[in-house]
């Protein structure tokens, strides 16, 4: 086969081939479309030439129907379909070789330059070619085959140079197989992971080979960790890491969910897998590079990888309309000898900032699908919107784990009160307003609908069926989702992502969020779960302190709370307290 160059000069003389193409169209029987015969460039995995390959590997895309709708000659067609489908001439049997790239169908007697013009006319007239980002979500809870974690393995068997990971937490036997693969065909992986931060603690050889950063190394994988909390939830397959090129055709997977299995197949999470995009394919990797030279080294067997050859940063790559992605670690400095120690700087709000200018300009709705609401500029906004429209359609969907009741937000507001009142200076001040802090009970005293994920009398991670999504949408037109919380922790001490969506081209996707947040607001109460659960708290001889799991806006969560205490005296008593996991039900 011959080889082609990364860039084949085809465009743009290709495009103004193309807009004259005749019938029966082919080239020299040797000619190739890196052979010089035309200027410009079109790289592998381009959306060309991605569509191209759409077109040729489509089983329809039978000879006849090539020599006609591309124009090219029957030998070409003939040859194209003969090579697709093997020698037994069928498509979808054992011995078909679809084309993998532009070299492989170069390789075909008498495509060149001209044929692939009218391919790819063809291929665009078929709406094959894909123009701008390509982005898919997979919400969670799926079945673990059509999970999140499934489709990332995938990605990775696919990898061809690099995979270079950031994440928060990761347990998936899949994604580890797929890993091992990797690193076995050559493949180079990088992996900042949270949990290394831990295990690089322990003393003894054998527990730290079997830590999940010392059975990566194990396999070749180079693993370090950062001094603050790395939340990060993402990865770039054949990235820029080394070239600006595959900016463009690098894998990035993105979103809210950990790669577990209660990510994949038990929490509400949300992942989303981008393609074709040179800007995000460029800031994620500047992401992941600046945060690389800050890290500290887990030392394992695997050899150790470095920093990138490139230091690629979005100006190098065409600004991409209606895309963008904010990160946290625009709030922090690295600083030390060895410059892998991070501090914060705390007059910066980057995320916070944008959230905050999204509310302000909405203009029929916002709806926010959140673990947290503890970030006070966001919560003070969304209160500020609403006593100025209070037509405008406010809905905040959370977790259980931010509901408080009226005495427990009473209590923090006395707190934060006290706290100001002692405050000697504005930056402690400051500090009083920015801590911690539910405003799940702030948000429905000022008329904002706010309803709470409920499966349990008492939160505990051990068995919480959590909402964990991150996403907020503004006139069903704005996205932002990602890797960040609603909460000042997020903003300023932990590492996050949030990915900021607008315009035509992400409507589908959009709508796609809309229907998830419906889906998760509207959760059980069609069904009269509550009406159900009440019946059972009152009669049955066994009261259920864990339920099937169900949308209940805070007055309904705390009716039904105080219906179980009625019924099971024991619900506060200090060892349910102390010990929930152990108290799932209550004997009446």
């Amino acid at each position: 086969m011959r080889r082609l160059s990364a860039v084949i000069g085809i465009v743009p003389t290709l495009f103004a081939l193309a807009a004259c193409v005749e019938a029966d169209v082919e080239d020299g029987e040797t000619d190739s479309f890196g052979d010089g015969k035309a200027d410009g460039g079109m790289a592998e995995g381009s959306p060309e030439a991605l569509g191209v390959l759409a077109l040729v590997n489509d089983a329809g895309s039978t000879a006849g129907a090539l020599k006609s709708g591309a124009h090219v000659t029957s030998r070409v067609a003939t040859g194209i379909v003969k090579h697709r489908d093997g020698a037994d001439g069928l498509a979808g049997t054992a011995d078909d070789d679809r084309f993998d790239s532009l070299a492989e169908l170069d390789a075909i007697p008498f495509v060149g330059p001209a044929t692939l013009a009218a391919l790819l006319d063809h291929a665009r007239d078929r709406g094959l070619v894909q123009t701008g980002a390509k982005i898919e979500v997979i919400f969670s809870p799926q079945p673990a085959a059509q999970s999140h974690n499934a489709r990332i393995a995938k990605l990775v068997h696919d990898a061809q140079q690099s995979v270079d990971i950031a994440m928060y937490s990761y347990s998936d036997a899949g994604i580890a197989a797929a890993l091992a693969d990797a690193t076995a065909r050559g493949v180079k992986v990088r992996f900042l992971f949270e949990t290394a931060g831990e295990d690089k603690s322990l003393t003894d050889p054998a527990a730290r080979a079997a830590s999940r950063s010392g059975k990566l190394e194990a396999v070749g994988v180079d693993v370090r960790y950062v001094n603050k909390i790395l939340h990060h939830k993402f990865a770039i397959i054949d990235g820029p890491r080394d070239e600006v090129a595959r900016a463009s055709s690098a894998r990035i997977v993105m979103g809210s969910a950990n790669w577990s299995n209660t990510g994949a197949t038990v929490f509400d999470e949300n992942t989303m897998f981008i393609e074709n995009s040179a800007e995000l394919g460029a800031a994620y990797q500047q992401e992941f590079d600046a945060l690389w030279r800050g890290s500290r080294d887990f030392t394992g067997p695997a050899p150790s990888q470095g920093q990138s050859s490139l230091a690629i940063t979005p100006a190098q790559v065409a600004d991409e309309a209606g895309l963008s992605v904010l990160f946290t670690r625009d709030n922090f400095v690295a600083s030390g000898t060895d410059g892998a120690t991070w501090r914060v700087d705390p007059a910066k709000l980057r995320v916070s900032d944008e959230l905050v200018a999204a509310i302000g300009r909405a203009k029929t709705s916002i709806h926010i699908g959140s673990a947290h609401i503890r970030l006070r500029p966001v919560a003070e906004a969304l209160i500020a919107r609403k006593q100025a429209d209070p037509a405008l359609d406010i809905r905040v969907h959370l977790d259980q784990q931010e509901w408080i009741s009226a005495s427990g937000d009473a209590k923090q507001r006395a707190e934060v009160a006290d706290c100001v009142a002692r405050a000697t200076t504005s930056v402690a001040e400051a500090k009083c307003r920015l801590n911690d802090f539910l405003f799940s009970k702030a948000l429905v005293d000022a008329g904002i609908e706010v309803r709470f994920k409920s499966y349990a009398y008492r939160w505990d991670a051990s068995y919480a069926l959590q909402m964990h999504s991150k996403y907020l949408i503004i006139d069903g037109q704005e996205l932002f989702s990602g890797s960040y919380n609603l909460s000042m922790n997020s903003e300023q001490g932990t590492f996050e992502n949030a990915l900021h969506l607008s315009g035509p081209q992400f409507a589908p996707l959009i709508g796609q969020f809309e229907q998830n947040f419906v889906s998760m607001w509207e959760l059980g109460r069609a069904e009269g779960l509550l009406a159900k659960l009440d019946a059972q708290v009152s009669n049955d001889p066994q009261i259920p302190l864990l339920f099937p799991s169900m949308a209940l806006t805070w007055s309904e969560l705390d009716a039904l709370r105080i219906l179980i205490r009625q019924n099971c005296t024991a619900a506060d008593s200090p060892d349910f307290r102390s010990n929930p996991a152990a108290h799932k039900v209550c004997t009446r």
